[in-house]
């Protein structure tokens, strides 16, 4: 039985530009007979090719380090490592957003779910799914099951079974969380680790303007500790982040458990492993996991 998730999203997921990637911390300071605005300047254009570098630098983005993080996701949101098995899960997990269905658990009352059959139909438009389009709209927002029962869920599991079905399902998924992540992430100049970090929170909260989202999360972090990017301890300012996550994770009583940060990621944090490097022994809900 899937693990429920009980998402707080609210959309329009749009990845910014840390304007402050150039400032160097602290004063600059001269060296003898070099002009004081030359060694500013030359400062500036060092800070910013490390910046540039720290973005084009590889993260969770590699394959391999992708199909880790697929792997932790799922087992948090489906108590398996084999994310590749999800594609056919759907079930309302009673968590007040209709049908939670997928590999990255899409739901009918938020959108996501939406997008995805629309995007599905707009590629393969003679499909299971595509004529429950108009319940989707309408019970888009809600937990309701209007218009989608009874038939609506033996629709997903037929389409699952269609590569063109799956190929959506990944393509939306990273659209509209993996990718805005790990751009965030190396924006914030931290690694691997760091942007997996901010992945599972937009998988779990979305993103928006409110305090439990994934803005809102990194807000908090970010009145605590600088980034990397900003002059700041990669650690330090991972470990602000996971607290705030956890006390995001805390205002809904179905994220009480925060074993999926407590017993995973603060357990890498911990070991120094920021590159998320294998092997890799973390819990989840009292349940072992191991990547070799």
């Amino acid at each position: 039985m899937p693990t429920p998730h009980n998402r707080t999203r609210t959309f329009g997921l749009v990845p910014r530009v840390l304007l402050g990637l150039v400032l160097v911390a602290g004063p600059v300071t001269a060296v003898a007979h070099a002009s004081p605005g030359a060694d500013r300047a030359a400062d500036v254009t060092a800070a910013a090719g490390t910046a540039a570098a720290a973005v084009a630098a590889p993260g969770l983005d590699d394959p391999a380090k992708k199909e880790i993080a697929m792997q932790l996701v799922s087992s948090a949101e489906n108590s398996s490592l084999d994310w590749k098995g999800q594609y056919d899960y759907i079930e309302d997990i009673g968590d007040g957003r209709g049908y939670t269905a997928g590999i990255i658990g899409f739901c009918s009352g938020t959108s996501d779910m939406l997008d995805l059959v629309e995007l599905y139909t707009e590629r393969e438009p003679d499909n299971p799914l595509a004529r429950y389009l108009p319940a989707l709209r309408a019970v888009d927002g809600t937990d309701s099951h209007e218009g989608l029962d009874p038939g609506y869920t033996d629709a997903w599991k037929e389409a699952a079974q269609d590569p063109a079905f799956q190929t959506a399902q990944n393509d939306e998924r990273d659209r509209v969380y993996f990718n805005p992540a790990v751009n965030r992430g190396k924006e914030d100049g931290i690694g691997t680790l760091g942007q997996f970090a901010y992945y599972d929170a937009i998988v779990m909260h979305g993103d928006g303007d409110s305090d439990v989202s994934f803005s809102g999360i990194r807000q908090r972090a970010l009145n605590e500790a600088r980034p990397p990017s900003e002059g700041g301890d990669e650690t330090a300012y991972l470990n602000a982040f996971l607290d705030a996550r956890v006390w995001a994770m805390k205002q809904e009583e179905a994220h009480e458990d925060t074993s999926r940060v407590d017993t995973a990621q603060r357990v890498f944090l911990d070991a120094g492993n920021l590159n998320l490097d294998p092997p890799l022994d973390w819990k989840v809900y009292e349940e072992d996991f191991h990547i070799g």
